[in-house]
This record gives C-alpha cells, sequence and structure tokens, in this order.
C-alpha cells in the first residue's frame, strides 16, 4: 500500500474509507465478495455419526454375524443399535448405528458367505474410520472471519454448515475515465496517434481487486467533459488515466479544484509514478485516484493507491508486506523510490529464493511488467545483488514463467 507522508510514499496504505453496509447474498452470488461477519456453524459437523469408509460396521468383538443383503446407504434415517457380535454393509457417508465399535473397510474384511460371518484381516480400534459427530466443527464454533474472501472452498464450507445465503461486504463500484486526444482504440499507431494500453488494461485489472468494474469511457482532453463525468458519478472510486502532471492539457488538477475535491495525495517520490494522486471529490462522494498516462507509471498508482483504497472499500485484509533476496545489482533513482518489475525463482542447489529484476521497465513499458509477478520496492540509490527488497505483489500469477529479459 501507500500514502502521501511528505511526498514520500510509505507502506501504511492510503486513508482507508469506513466499509459498506452489509449485504445478504445467495450462495451462487457471493464468490469473489468479503465476509461481513464471521461465519459460525449453524450445525455440528458432521451432524451424525458417519462412515467414513464403503465397508461394514461392527458392534463388539468379532467374528460377526450378518445378514445377507442388509445394508447401509447415505441419505437414510438412522438405523436400530447393533447389537455386540453383529455386523451391516455400510457405504461411505451413512449414519452409522448406534453402538457400532467401528468401521471395517471392505478391502480389509473377509466374508464367510457360507456359514455368514466376517471376519477382520488386519486389527480393529475402537471407532476406527468412523467420523463422529462434530468432529469439524461445533454448533456456534466460529468456521471463518470477517473480511474472508469467499472462495470456491469457503463456499462449500458455508453450504456444508447450513448457509443458504452469506453477509458480504458490496464490491465497491468504479468508473474508468480514459484521457488524451492521441489516444486510438484500434489499429496501428499513426500520425502521432498511439494505441491506448490503459483502457484495456484497467477493467480486468480492477476486477481482479475486488470492484465492480463499468467500462472505460473515453474522454479525450476536453475539461468540461471531466468536470460533467466526475459531477456525475455515482461510483465509489473514479479512476483517470493521464492528464494528473501539469501540461497545457492536463485538466485533472484544475477540474479538480474547481469541483472542491480535497487532495489527499498529490505526487509521490516514486518511480515511475510520481504524478500519481488521491482525492475526494466531497466528504460523501467518490474517491478518485489519478494514473499517469504512462503505462507502467499507471501500475504503480494501481498497486500504491488503487489497491489498498479497494481493499479499504471491500473491508479485504491489506497486502502483508513481505522482502525477497534480489539477484543482480538494481539501479535506484538518485533521490526517490523506484519500483522496478521482478519475477519470483526458487533457489537452485540449496539456495534461497529469489526475486530477479526484469527489463523493459520504463515508465512507458508493459513488456517488463506484463511478464512479472511483482514490483520490487528499491530505495535510492539502488541496491546490490543480495539484498532484500520489499516486494508488491501483483493480483494474479503469470501464465508462463518467462526468462527471457531477466538481468544475469
Amino acid at each position: 500500500g501507500a500514502r502521501s507522508s511528505g511526498n514520500r510514499i510509505v507502506a501504511d496504505g492510503p486513508p482507508r474509507p469506513a466499509r459498506a453496509a452489509t449485504i445478504r447474498l445467495p450462495l451462487d452470488r457471493a464468490p469473489g465478495h468479503v465476509l461481513a461477519e464471521a461465519l459460525g456453524a449453524l450445525t455440528d459437523l458432521p451432524s451424525f455419526d458417519t462412515s467414513a469408509m464403503d465397508g461394514w460396521a461392527v458392534a463388539g468383538p468379532g467374528p460377526w454375524a450378518f445378514e445377507a443383503g442388509a445394508g447401509l446407504l447415505a441419505g437414510r434415517g438412522p438405523a436400530a443399535a447393533l447389537p455386540d457380535g453383529t455386523a451391516v454393509r455400510i457405504a461411505t457417508g451413512a449414519r452409522v448405528p448406534p453402538e457400532t465399535t467401528a468401521v471395517i473397510r471392505s478391502e480389509h474384511a473377509h466374508v464367510d458367505e457360507a456359514r455368514g460371518l466376517l471376519h477382520a484381516r488386519r486389527s480393529v480400534a475402537t471407532g476406527q474410520d468412523i467420523r463422529p459427530r462434530g468432529q469439524e466443527c461445533r454448533s456456534g464454533e466460529q468456521l471463518v472471519p470477517a473480511g474472508t474472501v469467499v472462495t470456491p472452498a469457503v463456499l462449500g464450507l458455508a453450504a456444508a454448515a447450513g448457509y443458504d445465503a452469506l453477509p458480504v461486504v458490496p464490491r465497491p463500484r468504479v468508473d474508468i475515465l480514459v484521457l488524451g486526444d492521441e489516444l486510438l482504440n484500434a489499429g496501428l499507431p499513426h500520425d502521432g496517434l498511439i494505441r491506448d494500453a490503459l483502457g484495456p488494461m484497467l477493467g480486468p485489472w480492477l476486477r481482479a481487486l475486488g470492484a465492480e468494474v463499468s467500462g472505460a469511457c473515453r474522454l479525450g482532453d476536453d475539461a468540461g467533459a471531466l468536470r460533467d463525468a466526475l459531477a456525475s458519478s455515482d461510483a465509489d472510486l473514479i479512476v483517470t488515466t493521464g492528464g494528473t502532471a501539469a501540461g497545457p492539457v492536463d485538466h485533472v488538477h484544475p477540474v479538480l479544484d474547481a469541483l472542491g475535491a480535497e487532495l489527499l495525495v498529490d505526487g509521490v517520490a516514486v518511480r515511475p509514478g510520481h504524478p500519481m494522486l488521491l482525492a475526494r471529490l466531497s466528504p460523501d462522494g467518490p474517491y478518485l485516484v489519478g494514473l499517469p498516462g504512462n503505462p507502467l507509471a499507471a501500475v504503480s498508482g494501481l498497486l500504491t493507491l488503487a489497491e489498498p483504497l479497494l481493499a479499504g472499500i471491500a473491508g479485504r485484509p491489506a497486502q502483508d508486506p513481505y522482502r525477497a533476496l534480489v539477484h543482480a545489482e538494481v539501479h535506484g533513482h538518485p533521490h526517490d523510490t523506484r519500483l522496478v518489475p521482478v519475477v519470483h525463482r526458487p533457489g537452485r542447489a540449496g539456495g534461497r529464493d529469489h526475486v530477479a529484476p526484469l527489463r523493459y521497465n520504463g515508465p512507458a513499458m508493459l513488456r517488463g511488467i506484463a511478464a512479472a509477478d511483482g514490483l520490487a520496492v528499491v530505495p535510492p540509490g539502488g541496491v546490490r545483488s543480495g539484498t532484500e527488497v520489499e516486494i508488491l505483489d501483483l493480483p494474479w500469477a503469470p501464465a508462463t514463467p518467462w526468462t527471457e529479459g531477466c538481468f544475469t
């Protein structure tokens, strides 16, 4: 995370907004949301003694008499108590009859059909292969804390514990405004025009951070259109691209000033990305993250301003900072922190895991970040090979562990 401290980025994150009201969503709509409340078990799990294996439920010492053709299946009601010296076939998940001593797996049993007797091929321990009631949890026990992202596994646990709907925090709503008359939506660059790289990238990136994102709106370099778009937005967060510096068509600062917005972060001592900004349009209005127009500089703003802000709105836990060993000398900026794309590498021959810096890390380049799984936070002046640096993770891992382009 990042915030402005003087003019330097630090790791505490921008001001975290109050969490939104709780909503309840059916299970099929809850994945990806954040739990607004801790989930307590609504029942014991399992809610009755069940067989962990296909086999035989037995009572007392063996051998055990059994009735041919009789058996217990999952989903059936309770069975009668099992008398000592008897056995009954049982399926995985079926209710274990009262007075059962153990379950003997089918492969560990010898069936004497002629005499109607069951023998165990191995010693039998009391309770073996029985999942007792409440083994996983007791009714009322906390299963998952508030702030947990609803993953498929969390969803399955909630269903097993008896939930039909989950209390979650609404996803933050984000509007994307793409600024710049020089941007093309399609085709090859020509006549001083360039392709818009940020418009296609920001929507999927912000969705990966848990946001509901409207389609990118392209405004060009029109101060009036920008003001109208900001004034009419009902999003939780507005993300703009470009226009954050002080050039002749950089309208973000003047428009924010005209709207009476509060600037919370107005530039940071970070390269790339120093013109990024964070503002709030009004005490009750949306936040605005102004990303620089250069693509890698915009990525810096996404990770250090937009990500922690969205985490605060959605109730997600902030990214845990951690440090990693960097292989290769990494040049730094004379005065500012530098963010450099890196890829994680496993140690070889007993060596430590580490990160390798990637080439193509200029502010207008995306080739490095496309191969990366994180950004290294390099202090002013740079670091030598073998130094530990803080890592900002990307919200996904690369599909291919690319190596081309690494410094050696």
